[in-house]
């Protein structure tokens, strides 16, 4: 299948029954024979920026319309009625499918009939198989289903024809496919399409779009009946992402498993069961099998995505598991082309991510409202086929969940906006941050490549924030406007996307023109390149944003900052742009540029109005949830820094693994919060209503304690930054404070500010003459984020508790005005048994777990300090394991602290566990050595016993570090050296490998057989 997937030796081939639907649809997308039909390449141009990220977003309310028509009736109908799935299912995409792309109602379910439209179109595909079966000869003798046919094509073009004159007359401003296929105009041609062409593709979007999408949600819920477990974990996971609440396009990001049940139905049984290719010359393929050019080759799906090689043993079973993002990507890489359900290359369906999104949608509504049986349990798994494939006679039942009544469902669809409006929606009374934003500033050039409009939007987006930054984009447009006209003196973005491998529309001359520089042609260039793509393209994913990043390097352009990226499968590429700006751009374009110079007093121009008043309330934050504290223990002793253990009961439905980590929301310490009240002038009640003209994490317009504000909601101890420093100069009139703060910006701002964490709650009270309001202080302070700490305990032991252990910091400022205290520490070492704190479990990397195959893999863990705390989870989850009977591979844990006396943390519990044979223990004393063999630190004790850790490794041992940054090195340069050792006893003395290729032979393992998890 890989070999014949490539389009440089074979492609589409239109043939049998699709041949005859050209007789309705002449050469629309799907049946168009190819490039060579100026028509196929014109609507395709036109339309693939319709079924980008962006159009099919806005999609999502109307085909929530729909499906909230289809949850009603069953709802309305109870229990008893006996749902026919692939009818009920052809209704639903039908609908959706006219609503979304032409703003038609068919209103299939407010009727028992079907429209005469949805009869005919039925009628004509059916008859288009028959005809391709039938010898030519034979047809004339069908005389009957010959007009048959021929009303039918006749209703379905006169019925597209009145939506189009209907639309003419009555134009709207809709982005949808109609509109698209009206008023596009080809960028390659300069031309539009004609009327037929409209109508050929309105057909054609008819038929695909609701045919191979309603086959795949019958077949789903057919393999989710037939597998319980399944269904509990697909139910499950609405629950805890979406609970009782409305379903927004925001979650659908957040559903892996209902993800993978959707490829995993597609792989066992593709609606579209075969892709016909044909051979662009004569040909050999697998080595051995002859192919004539023109000759059909037909690629049966449901056999190639059965081959045990590629899928294992069980590969004729249904497992989502297979399908999660992970294994998937796996498979993808190892065996390209093996998932081939929406065909191949430029032939490939082109309303995927349409399909994708509604199947989601309505996989996610019904299992939210309803418990599904089959009316026939014994009920197996038979065909119908028409063009696509679909359950035959397969029928099941709707049973209302949570005690809902048909009135309380409708109540509960209709109440609330089910997509968030866009920011640029929404309104407040004051000028937009925006608006205000004066032109002055350092040029910015941005350019994209963008087919969907996703990677303009994204280009936009920056240039709209680029004057908070101190820029102002002079221009913003397509790379194919920069041909031959790159601008030199000023720096450039770049965002732009792959499509199967190939530029944009609007960015292929660029790339051509780019690839045949040569030498330093771009030395006076500066840029930084931002790429989307989907990783389920793998061989090709982010294949132009890298060229062109690789390109501008070797052809003498200096980068700003390095490539950043996004993965359209993840669900939310604007967060991750976001995220590459303000985290890596940014700061690089300060780096280079320097600070914002628009004119004084443009820094303190108010983004955030405050009043004082003084009545009471309190705002909680969302993004975690409640849980409790059960106990609180010491485990250190005087004269070292604090050791602590907490345990914590988590809310009811969260869950963890051994390994994972404990997201905590922290308070600042009180005697920070009290400072910032202090020199505001806030009395303790204050209370404060934050009117925001731009996005915020600050609660905004309603009432909320200032000591609220401080303590929750910002990083009062975040070191300031150059532009915050650069705006308290613009804050003062003393002429040696401004020559200070000047100097701390410039040249001493790493030693003195940055070092010594210095922030900029110290530096307003070190500098009294510096008057700086309250809004623009609590501007320049980022917003209270959470801190992770890794799970000291195994599910095994108590699946709804976990334990923390940690270090707490508390020691003088480096800065010599009072203490520095760690938020998080500090916060939870303050707490006592009963009080309440609000956490969420955060997965740890996948290379961060025990090995799945404990029995056979064996085990070296290595730590400091704290950094036992993932180890002591991984041995208490395998003393779990043996304590029932379980036969593990053997464990190792080296294990460094201060001395036996002070913090050898768990050493009770760590001598059971050794006992019953769950683990060995070697200890590093730093202020006793003697008592450890001589060995001061945990990487000296791993190389005095380095004979049993390599004897261990050669068995396929795992290898675990936890620690300080230091520990992670130390560690890994004694790894190496043992690896260099052992290469010389094998080739002998004087041949062993080079450092050079000690680490190469390192970075090979990172990840697979040595993972780490380092903290500052």
């Amino acid at each position: 299948m890989n070999e014949v997937s490539d389009e440089t030796r074979f492609s589409k081939i239109v043939a049998a029954a699709l041949r005859e639907v050209r007789n309705g649809v002449h050469d629309g997308l799907f049946t168009a024979y190819g490039p060579e039909e100026k028509n196929w390449g014109m609507a395709h141009r036109i339309l693939i920026p319709a079924f980008g990220p962006l159009s099919i977003r806005g999609m999502f309310d109307e085909m929530h319309d729909i499906a909230t028509q289809l949850v009603m009736k069953w709802a309305r109908h109870g229990s008893d009625y006996v749902i026919p799935v692939t009818d009920e299912f052809t209704r639903l995409t039908l609908d959706t499918i006219a609503l979304c792309a032409m703003d038609y109602r068919f209103n299939s379910y407010y009727s028992d009939t079907l429209h005469p439209f949805i009869q005919a179109m039925g009628d004509f595909l059916k008859e288009s198989g028959d005809r391709a079966r039938r010898p030519a000869i034979a047809q004339m003798f069908y005389r009957q289903a010959q007009h048959k046919y021929d009303d039918d094509i006749e209703l379905l073009r006169r019925t597209s024809d009145d939506v189009i004159q209907t639309r003419r007359k009555h134009p709207t401003d809709r982005k949808d496919l109609l509109n698209a296929m009206l008023n596009g105009v080809d960028p390659k041609t300069g031309e539009k399409l004609s009327d037929e062409s409209v109508t050929d593709n309105m057909i054609t979007f008819l038929i695909a779009g609701h045919e191979t999408t309603s086959g795949l949600l019958s077949f789903a819920f057919y393999y989710l009946l037939k597998n319980p477990s399944a269904y509990q974990k697909a139910q499950q996971e609405v629950d805890e992402v979406i609970g009782k609440g409305p379903i927004t396009v925001e979650h659908l990001s957040k559903i892996p498993y209902i993800n993978a049940i959707l490829r995993e139905t597609l792989r066992l049984t593709p609606t579209a069961p075969a892709i016909g290719l044909q051979a662009h010359e004569d040909t050999i393929i697998g080595g051995k099998y002859r192919v004539f050019k023109g000759e059909p080759i037909i690629a049966l799906l449901p056999k190639i995505h059965r081959d045990p090689l590629v899928y294992g043993e069980d590969s004729e079973h249904w497992r989502p598991e297979r399908m999660l993002d992970a294994e998937f990507d796996r498979l993808q890489k190892e065996f390209p082309n093996c998932w081939k359900p929406f065909g191949n290359g430029a032939r490939a369906c082109i309303g995927r991510p349409f399909a994708w999104q509604e199947a989601l949608l309505v996989m996610v509504m019904l299992l939210q409202n309803f418990n599904f049986t089959m009316d026939d349990p014994s009920y197996q798994l038979a065909f119908k086929q028409t063009l696509t494939i679909k359950p035959k006679g397969f029928y099941m039942r709707a049973h209302l969940r949570n005690q809902m009544s048909p009135t309380s469902l409708e109540r509960a669809l209709s109440s609330t906006s089910m997509s968030a409006p866009s920011s640029a929606s929404k309104t407040t009374g004051r000028p937009s941050a925006a608006k205000r934003s004066s032109a002055k500033g350092k040029p910015l050039v941005i350019y994209y490549g963008s087919n969907t409009g996703t990677c303009e939007a994204l280009a936009q987006r920056l240039a709209g924030d680029a004057p908070n930054h101190g820029f102002h984009a002079e221009i913003i447009n397509t790379l194919d406007s920069a041909k031959d006209n790159l601008p030199s003196g000023k720096p450039i973005l770049i965002v732009t996307a792959s499509y199967e491998g190939q530029p944009a529309d609007n960015a292929a001359h660029f790339v051509n023109w780019l690839e045949a520089l040569k030498g330093s042609a771009l030395e006076k260039v500066a840029y930084s390149v931002f790429g989307c793509g989907h990783h389920d393209w793998a061989q090709t994913f982010h294949r132009i944003p890298k060229l062109l990043d690789e390109l501008f390097e070797k052809r003498g352009a200096k980068r700003i900052a390095p490539l950043g990226t996004a993965n359209a499968a993840a669900g939310d590429i604007f967060t991750d742009f976001e995220t590459w700006e303000d985290q890596v751009f940014w700061p690089a374009m300060v780096k280079q540029y320097g600070e914002s110079d628009l004119p004084a007093g443009v820094a303190f121009e108010p983004n955030l109005d405050v009043e004082v008043s003084s009545p009471r309330s309190s705002t909680l934050r969302q993004d975690v949830r409640e849980a409790h504290v059960i106990k609180t223990e010491i485990l250190s002793t005087p004269g070292v820094p604090e050791k602590r253990h907490i345990e914590i009961s988590l809310p009811s439905d969260m869950t963890y693994s051994a390994g994972d980590y404990l997201a905590i929301l922290p308070l600042n310490p009180k005697e920070n919060v009290q400072r910032a009240m202090r020199y505001f002038g806030l009395a303790w009640d204050s209370m404060l209503t934050i009117g925001a003209a731009g996005p915020t994490t600050l609660p905004t317009d309603l009432p909320i304690p200032a000591a609220d504000v401080f303590g929750a909601y910002v990083e009062l101890a975040q070191p300031a930054s150059k532009r915050n420093i650069l705006a308290l100069v613009e804050a003062t009139k003393d002429e040696s404070t401004k020559a200070e703060l000047t100097r701390l910006s410039e040249f001493a701002f790493s030693e003195e500010i940055t070092a010594k964490r210095v922030s900029v709650l110290d530096l307003l009270e070190r500098f009294p003459s510096v008057s700086l309001p309250l809004g623009p202080f609590l501007q320049m302070q980022p917003p209270m984020r959470v801190r992770q700490y890794s799970i000291s305990s195994s599910p095994l032991w108590n699946p709804s508790h976990v334990t923390l252990t940690y270090s707490v910091l508390d020691q003088p400022a480096m800065s010599g005005q009072g203490r520095f205290v760690g938020v998080a520490s500090s916060y939870l070492s303050q707490l006592s048994t009963g009080d309440r704190l609000h956490v969420s479990v955060r997965a740890s990397h996948q290379a961060f777990h025990l090995p799945k195959d404990g029995e056979n893999v064996p085990v070296i863990c290595v730590a400091a300090g704290t950094g036992i705390a993932p180890f002591r989870a991984f041995i208490q989850e395998r003393a779990a394991q043996m304590s029932v009977g379980r036969a593990l591979a053997p464990a190792l844990l080296f294990f460094g602290c201060h001395s036996n006396s002070t913090d050898d943390l768990y050493a009770a519990e760590l001598a059971r566990w050794e006992a019953l044979g769950a683990v060995s223990v070697r200890r590093a004393y730093s202020h006793t050595p003697e008592l450890t063999l001589g060995c001061k630190y945990v990487q000296d004790r791993l190389w005095a016993d380095r004979k049993e850790a390599v004897e261990l490794f050669d068995k396929g041992a795992k290898v675990f570090v936890c620690g300080s940054r230091g520990v992670g090195e130390g560690v890994g340069e004694m790894v190496r050296k043992m690896w260099m050792e052992k290469s010389e006893g094998l080739r002998g003395v004087g041949k062993g490998r080079s450092e050079k290729e000690a680490r190469e032979w390192f970075e090979g393992i990172k990840n697979e057989r040595f993972a780490t998890d380092v903290f500052a």
